[in-house]
């Protein structure tokens, strides 16, 4: 199986979020039981510095607005995938992030930066980009790369089957409509059938409409999507999907995200031998400058600042939690009024609440091996990684109970504590009292050592790598593309 993935970022060379470290980790899983499998990333500058071994597959020429395009074939530095590169300077060498300035402003230009990612996989399912080389698959990742579905329906019979997944839906990758034509599609795919939506041309709806299977990141999050709630005003096209919209659970990499082998972290550890977890967190409780206690439950969240988050609640339950002998550490950046309110809750609480602005991959690793708890209150959350690297780490997670936070922690309760299943604490009400009360329970838990001690086991003892998903992978892969082939959407 021949399986190309197509996406706007990848783990460790450009990433703003938990797309990046599945596209690392998926693939790497997938070859490793057998696919052949490449990558396809725009040029972007950290992925044209870092990727070894770049060679001219095709000079394209001046298309989406710039003068000079080519692909190039490369290699992964430290996994060797190969990787396909669009090298559009005009495109993509500028400085901020993938899809925004250094100003947090949209790149003006994002429909034609992403509207050629897809292009470029759709030549080469086409098989006419890489005359070595073509897919079985096309497996694209969020609304970056959602056009390659459009793309591959519009030209007609391709070499591959076409795999869309919905990383988060709240970001749909939504542009005027008197753009359509720098798009290079036929108008009968700017109506409510295709990409229109109210009046603007949605990428998200591209994938959503015409890759030959959807797939979520959990479960629970594929049925939430269903619902007016959590559809983002697109739940009436998911359900037309029907059953061809389903949730494979992300896994993390438990070879980068490992406490036994971590050169991250200050004493490595594993669930046999916790004696280096209680190191860590006095090591991150000097190193933050917090006060030094051990019978203080250490909370951390690592994360976006955002209010789909829900980081508002932990603000508004931080006093009366920290007056009961909670220390707080959050690693994160994003909206400013959150920023700015976690600044005033360290100087209000010193020794009791540190706050780093930014992501710094090394002293991520050191906050979840040194906290007791991690906390991700969000108000929707399609799988969320953060709560894994806890239950890896022996950090309980303190989550509500949504997407795929419920797909993976399992609440405290007589049932499944006498079960051995109990993993984490969950809250269902998006409200801060509902959040204070759930720490409040897991501090009670953190008191009784034995009971927090099988916790941990329990915890670290989950299979969370990414076997099992690239295996559902792989059986989506084959179904995705028997049925094209017996409706004549690909060729033989």
């Amino acid at each position: 199986m021949r399986v190309l993935h197509v996406a706007a970022e990848v783990f460790p060379l450009v990433k703003t979020g938990g797309l990046a470290d599945v596209v690392a980790a998926l693939p790497v899983a997938l070859a490793e039981q057998g696919a052949e499998v490449r990558l396809l990333l725009p040029g972007l500058p950290a992925v044209m510095e870092s990727v070894q071994g770049a060679q001219v597959v095709i000079d394209i020429g001046a298309c989406f607005g710039a003068l000079r395009v080519r692909l190039l074939l490369a290699r992964m530095p430290g996994t060797k995938l190969p990787v396909y590169v669009i090298d559009a300077p005009y495109l993509y060498k500028r400085g901020g992030s993938p899809y925004q300035d250094s100003l947090g402003e949209e790149w003006p230009d994002n429909l034609q930066r992403f509207a050629l990612l897809g292009w470029v996989a759709a030549h080469l399912a086409a098989d006419d980009a890489d005359p070595r080389w073509a897919p079985d698959v096309v497996h694209a990742h969020d609304w970056h790369a959602a056009m390659a579905c459009a793309y591959m329906a519009e030209h007609g019979p391709t070499q591959a089957a076409s795999v869309f997944t919905v990383h988060n839906l709240a970001y749909q990758g939504l542009f005027p409509m008197q753009d359509w034509s720098l798009l290079g599609v036929a108008t009968r795919l700017l109506s409510p059938s295709g990409l229109e939506y109210h009046g603007q041309l949605s990428f998200m709806k591209a994938g959503l409409k015409f890759a030959d299977r959807v797939t979520t990141v959990s479960p629970n999050y594929a049925r939430e999507i269903a619902t007016h709630e959590f559809g983002c005003g697109l739940d009436g096209v998911v359900r037309e999907r029907g059953d061809q919209v389903i949730g494979i659970l992300n896994g993390i990499d438990d070879a980068v995200w490992n406490p036994a082998t971590d050169p991250a972290i200050a004493q490595r550890y594993d669930a046999e031998r916790m004696e280096g977890k209680l190191e860590c967190k006095r090591a991150l409780q000097v190193e933050l400058g917090l006060d030094e206690d051990d019978r203080a439950l250490l909370v951390t969240v690592v994360s976006r600042l955002t209010s789909q988050k829900g980081l508002d609640l932990v603000l508004a339950a931080m006093p009366e939690l920290i007056s009961a002998g909670v220390q707080f550490a959050v690693q994160g950046n994003g909206e400013p009024a959150l920023e700015a309110a976690f600044r005033m809750a360290q100087q209000a609480h010193p020794g009791r609440v540190h706050v780093h602005m930014g992501y710094d991959e090394a002293r991520a690793h050191r906050l979840v091996a040194g906290a007791d708890a991690i906390a991700v209150p969000s108000r929707f959350e399609p799988c969320g990684l953060t709560q894994m690297y806890g239950l890896r780490y022996g950090t309980l997670p303190i989550v509500r109970r949504v997407g795929g936070l419920a797909d993976t922690v399992v609440d405290v309760d007589p049932g499944s504590l006498a079960s051995g299943r109990a993993t984490g604490f969950v809250f269902d009400l998006a409200v801060p009292s509902a959040f204070e009360r759930c720490v409040r329970r897991a501090q009670a838990s953190f008191e009784n050592k034995a009971q927090w001690r099988a916790l941990t086991h329990n915890a670290m003892s989950l299979s969370l790598g990414w076997a099992g998903p690239a295996q559902a992978y792989l059986d989506l892969y084959a179904a995705a593309r028997g049925d094209a082939l017996a409706a004549g959407s690909v060729r033989a």
